[in-house]
């Protein structure tokens, strides 16, 4: 186990959905230390200041925090959890799936449960169950009050419950949280290398908070960092696998992948072709692509103050929002190299020109 794998590891299988990412901070500071000026901002935004030769221009790269999750509604009399998602959950991937409920007195294990499916009507089987038909068992039976006993209460946070794995392709990394503790790991390593490499800039390492539910650390970190030229880092999805539509290259193995469009932001295109030149010059494997639906933080970074020339790199990952999901060690490995050879070629004349 490499520093990357030890990293990737306990970034994963830590506890953070939205709005409660103070343990993957404290993480984040810990790793961060040494490697420049670590603040937060009052949204619990981390941020790593990181000077090189000069003190501008300021360059930002970021990942977020926060995994999709859910919080306690409300203890059914009978002693059941219903709960709200925290990002976007689609109702196929919860059934039977390990919980894990924060709680003012600890950690609760739970599973995902509904109505049986032996006493489900026809119509009932061909749909997708609703959320708020589900709920989650903490193991309540007539004896034990689960109120008194274990202190569940609305507004507790909950996350999948499931460990970072080496697949038997030992490239592959299967866990829950990769969305978007990649970012914050790429962020760590690339901050790692940079402090043994001249730079020409301050580059700014952000771990941002609250993405899944409307980029709200991106809009608080990018006004404490004023950045010339930012660069969120993220998961995309990889249709590398049977019923996948797509139109490009987006599998694991194939290299990270420069978005080209997404329905927040349409990157700096010299930006852009500036990252496709160095991963041409330096053969780093990487592929173009598109997201139709959805965003990065830097849908905010890209509009803050009168604009900020911004890009996004992403890793292919399989079944992102979901218990379990697959990256490959190939596509991190070429991103933390784009990542530095491009901080490296960002000197104030070629910002200026973005």
């Amino acid at each position: 186990m490499d520093a990357t794998h030890s990293l990737l590891k306990e970034l994963t299988e830590a506890f953070g959905p939205p709005g409660h990412e103070s343990e993957i901070a404290g993480l984040m500071k810990k790793h961060l230390r040494g490697l420049g000026n670590v603040t937060q901002d009052r949204l619990g935004s981390v941020i790593c200041r990181q000077n090189g030769k000069a003190d501008e221009p300021r360059i930002m790269m970021a990942g977020h925090m926060d995994e999709v999750g859910f919080m306690v509604k409300g203890v059914t009399k009978e002693g059941f959890i219903k709960f709200l998602p925290m990002g976007g959950w689609w109702g196929h991937v919860l059934l039977a799936h390990k919980v894990r409920i924060r709680t003012a007195k600890g950690d609760v294990i739970g599973v995902v449960g509904s109505k049986p499916p032996h006493e489900l009507q026809e119509e009932e089987r061909r749909k997708v169950m609703d959320i708020k038909d589900m709920f989650i068992d903490v193991g309540a039976t007539s004896y034990f009050d689960v109120k008194k006993r274990l202190g569940i209460r609305p507004g507790d946070p909950i996350i999948p419950d499931a460990p970072f794995s080496v697949m038997g392709n030992e490239r592959l990394y299967l866990a829950k949280a990769l969305d978007n503790r990649v970012g914050c790991a790429l962020v760590v390593d690339a901050m790692r290398r940079l402090s043994k490499t001249p730079h020409p800039n301050a580059v700014f390492g952000v771990a941002t908070t609250m993405e899944e539910v409307g980029l709200r650390g991106a809009q608080t970190s990018v006004a404490a960092v004023k950045p010339h030229v930012a660069i969120a880092l993220d998961v995309g999805i990889a249709h590398d696998t049977p019923g996948t539509q797509a139109d490009g290259e987006e599998k694991l193995g194939g290299g990270e992948w420069i978005l080209v469009y997404d329905a927040s932001m349409i990157p700096n295109v010299k930006l852009r072709n500036l990252a496709i030149d160095i991963c041409e010059k330096q053969k780093i494997p990487y592929h173009l692509g598109t997201v139709e639906r959805g965003g990065t933080d830097a849908g905010r970074f890209h509009i803050y103050d009168t604009g900020v020339p911004s890009l996004v790199i992403f890793i292919p990952t399989r079944y992102i929002h979901s218990h379990s999901t697959i990256m490959d060690r190939k596509d991190y490995d070429a991103a933390v190299k784009l990542l530095v050879e491009l901080s490296k070629r960002l000197d104030k004349k070629t910002v200026e020109a973005l």
